[in-house]
């Protein structure tokens, strides 16, 4: 653990993203705590812009966008670990499946998995959600459903190349089902690239969410970023401060989950690692 820590933090990048992450749910953490009041009341004159009784203005009915950041960190993270969590788990079982037992279970799981990757990933979680209706929960299950193809592929893959090896054949000659073997022995020799690949979905599913909330397609009742630009878009010019706050709360926060996804994809590549031995 010591020795990957220090892989880890030898990347400046990924340090820089660990930091700029660790404040991110800092803040999320300490919303409530920050601003208490629901972020969905009336504090102020509309379109006030940044003083220091609003550090970063008022929208256009008086709600306090500093608050509202704070509160959307909430949501963008929550749905962002939950959905690709499910995307992860649900990705890694099927190609796990296919990779292992090979011939018709992969031919008709990969088959299923390339329907899906064909299908717009965002215009296909904009038509779940609009079939599901706006909600916390059929967001996280719009942005699972479009998330899980390429971990199955890559489970898919690392599985094909593992399943010959000589530690499988020994665990099959000591008469292990097929589940030992999946789950014990071959599952934990792939879990590096499953780990790199679920922390970069994490960004790519707080992008989707944000995208969903701005074109209305969110939680009406959960204030998120994607919610707060969609609403001062039509004040752009005259209150640049309600869009561009929440943008930049983004911005942050996909490059923090990106570097340190990076940084991870270093410390646990074994090519990296067998070198620094």
């Amino acid at each position: 653990m010591a020795a990957f820590l220090a892989r880890f933090l030898r990347n400046r990048s990924a340090a820089l993203g660990l930091v700029l992450l660790a404040g991110v749910l800092l803040l999320a953490l300490f919303a409530p705590v920050l601003f208490p009041a629901d972020p969905f009341s009336l504090a102020g004159k509309p379109m006030s812009p940044p003083s220091p009784d609003f550090l970063f203005g008022t929208d256009t009915l008086g709600r306090d966008v500093a608050a509202a950041i704070a509160h959307g960190a909430v949501t963008s993270l929550m749905i962002g670990f939950v959905a690709s969590l499910a995307a992860v788990l649900f990705g890694t079982v099927l190609g796990a499946l296919a990779g292992y037992f090979g011939g018709k279970v992969d031919d008709l799981l990969m088959r299923i998995t390339e329907i899906f990757q064909t299908i717009p990933s965002f215009v296909f979680a904009i038509l779940l959600v609009a079939i599901l209706s706006p909600s916390i929960q059929s967001v996280v299950i719009a942005i699972a459903v479009v998330s899980w193809p390429p971990v199955a592929r890559l489970v898919r893959g690392e599985f094909l190349s593992m399943k010959s090896r000589e530690f499988v054949q020994a665990a099959r000659t000591l008469g292990m089902s097929d589940g030992r073997i999946i789950f014990q022995q071959i599952l934990p020799n792939c879990l590096s690239p499953i780990i790199v690949a679920g922390s970069l979905m994490v960004a790519t599913a707080i992008l989707i969410e944000s995208g969903l909330a701005f074109l209305g397609l969110g939680d009406p009742n959960v204030m998120s970023w994607g919610f707060m630009i969609g609403a001062g878009r039509s004040v752009l010019r005259s209150a640049w401060w309600v869009c561009t706050f929440p943008g930049i709360a983004i911005l942050l926060t996909v490059l923090a989950i990106n570097l340190v996804g990076e940084g991870l994809n270093d410390a646990l590549n074994p090519r990296l690692r067998e070198r620094a031995a």
